[in-house]
């Protein structure tokens, strides 16, 4: 069982990015998946995240410009991301706490991480 995050890139202040996250292999189940965020000499930070049922929480720093949704049928979680600022620039990470597959529990993983660049 992977995660693949894709969709980061350079865009201008005020513009819009939509990253996505799949799971891959033999799973059942993910409660949790979520996109953390890590700048240049910061430490990783959670940006938002959501249930299987579809509750969300968010950073403060993103409340009202970014939506976190998924698919539950394609095991993918998407991040889109509006109104950006230079302050959002970092390399995002998709996690999922857990995840349960035909034969294991998977515990704490990550994708790869994909960089979004905010600058004009």
């Amino acid at each position: 069982v992977q995660l693949q995050a894709s969709g980061g890139g350079l865009v201008q202040p005020g513009g819009s990015l939509r990253l996505s996250c799949a799971a891959s292999g033999s799973i059942l189940s993910i409660n949790v998946m979520g996109w953390y965020r890590q700048a240049p000499g910061k430490q990783r930070e959670l940006v938002a995240r959501i249930t299987s049922g579809g509750t969300t929480n968010y950073a403060d720093s993103v409340k009202g410009r970014f939506t976190i949704s998924r698919d539950n049928a394609k095991n993918t979680v998407y991040l889109q991301m509006n109104s950006l600022k230079p302050e959002d620039t970092a390399v995002y990470y998709c996690n999922a706490p857990l995840v349960r597959g035909a034969t294991y529990y998977y515990t704490d993983l990550w994708g790869q991480g994909t960089l979004v660049t905010v600058s004009s």
